[in-house]
């Protein structure tokens, strides 16, 4: 069973067959696929599946904090199953590949505390942007 999944039924999560199929497309290190992109995985698994209820289910994942929705500049939205581990984001400005990194240090730690503006920050989104080997 995937971590997805697994992390899923342990929340009670109702496992319907389109959630099932949805969740394992999903599933994987290095996954940031499109809406469209999960629904035609999903479809080639379960034929019936709506890109409604693909939409629909990325829409509740996302909420539930179990699925990361990423944001490339001019491109599709991305969700990346790596919602339980800290890491940050490569996208190539090319083909809008994205995968995960994980910098050394701690960049809240790294914001200076005048460059906070009072702010008691919680979070930080890092987006490393390149040029993947395919592309140069």
């Amino acid at each position: 069973m995937s971590d997805l999944l697994r992390r899923l039924r342990g929340r009670g999560w109702r496992m319907t067959s389109q959630r099932r199929v949805v969740a394992e497309v999903l599933d994987g290190d290095h996954v940031h696929l499109t809406a469209d992109e999960v629904h035609l995985r999903a479809a080639a698994r379960l034929p019936e599946i709506s890109r409604a209820t693909v939409y629909n289910t990325l829409g509740e994942l996302v909420a539930l904090g179990e699925v990361l929705e990423v944001s490339t500049v001019g491109r599709a939205k991305r969700y990346d199953p790596n919602a339980r581990n800290l890491h940050q984001h490569l996208v190539c400005s090319g083909c809008g590949t994205v995968r995960d990194v994980h910098p050394v240090g701690d960049a809240i730690g790294d914001l200076p505390e005048e460059e906070r503006f009072g702010f008691t920050v919680g979070s930080v989104e890092i987006t490393y942007r390149g040029v993947c080997p395919g592309c140069a």
